[in-house]
């Protein structure tokens, strides 16, 4: 029965650690953060290849690390199967060799059977004889995947399985991923730079940066509701703004600039409270021109647009908001901006959805300051 990975990592050098987590069976945990935040790192630590990690890390009743008790497991006694993100496959074996090399002693015959079925599961048969060379980069990355899985592994470690294939390759890779992922009753876990590719493939994300866990929450609440702005910066959120809070007869509001915009739900937080917010893209209703639309009276906002980027069949649009100094950013179809006339200099209006605004953390000193 596949048991839950419990992780809690500190290290100083060569890159600090200071993180904690648990995976539970099936499901796929996505570490991301950018370049040097330690992604890779924790993932060498859990399988024991980075020995200067100091702290814990269990599955079920098996202890791996537990530097309080001296245990550090070699890498060879954990049951771990890691992809690689160059693979690492032995260039002189063929595929079924990489498998077989990575299975533990046993009759061959039983291996080699094993060796093939998984070989098919990842859609290879009829290639085992072939050798990494001989392969394309998606067909190299299924057979890391395959020998990952030979060791019958109670955790996987993906890092960066599909950054050295195309775009097409990758979307397909990802999709044979999720499916796979059904047949495999142990927790895994992704480490991705592509935001996308994180929400797409994980149950949860945790958001790393300099070796330290800042958060972690489901998709969708983590990116209606980071836990800071440095976090929502990290995940690559614009609408990140200051305000105060105030109370009214009517509920409380927030103060932004000269404007008092409704709240959703209670913020936690005292009058007079400076503080950070932050409204997601999906929360920000576009006015259509000529075409007053229902929800339109809830916060709205008017602005001068002042760039406009076409993206395809989305247009990034900027608005700086005439009632404070501020600048909102958001995305709407290109065909809908063509229709509301959006471009540099064009007045528009918004309405920041109540449901969306989320309330963060109070100012600093220091916010307070540059504030």
């Amino acid at each position: 029965m596949s048991a839950s990975l419990t992780v809690q990592l500190r290290a100083r050098a060569p890159i600090p650690l200071q993180t904690s987590f648990q995976v539970a069976p099936r499901e796929v945990l996505a570490l991301v953060g950018p370049s040097g935040s330690g992604k890779t790192t924790v993932l060498r630590a859990i399988a024991g290849l980075h020995r200067q990690a100091r702290g814990l890390v269990r599955c079920g009743n098996l202890t791996w690390l537990d530097s309080s008790r001296r245990i550090h497991m070699p890498p060879q006694q954990r049951r771990v199967g890691m992809v690689f993100q160059d693979y690492a496959l032995f260039p002189h074996l063929t595929a079924l060799d990489n498998l077989l090399l990575a299975m533990e002693s046993g009759p061959i015959q039983g291996r080699r059977e094993r060796a093939h079925q998984l070989l098919a599961r990842v859609r290879l048969d009829g290639l085992e004889q072939r050798f990494p060379r001989e392969l394309s980069g998606g067909q190299q990355q299924r057979v890391a995947v395959a020998r990952a899985l030979a060791r019958d592994p109670n955790v996987l470690l993906l890092d960066e399985p599909f950054s050295a294939v195309d775009m097409m390759t990758r979307e397909r890779l990802q999709r044979e991923l999720a499916l796979l992922r059904q047949q495999i009753e142990i927790p895994m876990i992704l480490v991705t730079h592509d935001l996308q590719e994180a929400t797409a493939l994980g149950d949860r994300i945790c958001v790393l940066h300099e070796g330290t866990s800042l958060q972690t929450e489901t998709p969708e609440r983590l990116f209606r509701h980071p836990s800071t702005p440095h976090v929502a910066r990290l995940l690559g959120r614009h609408n990140v703004f200051t305000g105060t809070i105030i109370r009214r007869p009517e509920g409380e509001r927030l103060a932004w600039g000269e404007l008092e915009l409704e709240l959703g739900r209670p913020s936690g937080m005292p009058q007079g409270a400076r503080v950070h917010w932050y409204v997601p893209d999906s929360d920000i209703l576009l006015h259509r021109r000529g075409r007053p639309s229902r929800g339109e009276r809830e916060n709205p906002v008017h602005g001068t647009v002042t760039e406009c980027v076409v993206l395809g069949a989305q247009t990034s649009v900027t608005l700086h908001c005439h009632a404070t100094t501020a600048n909102i950013r958001l995305s709407v179809s290109t065909h809908a901006a063509r229709r509301n006339g959006l471009e540099p200099g064009a007045e528009a209006r918004v309405s920041l959805l109540s449901s969306g605004i989320h309330v963060m953390t109070p100012l600093s000193e220091a916010d307070t300051a540059r504030d």
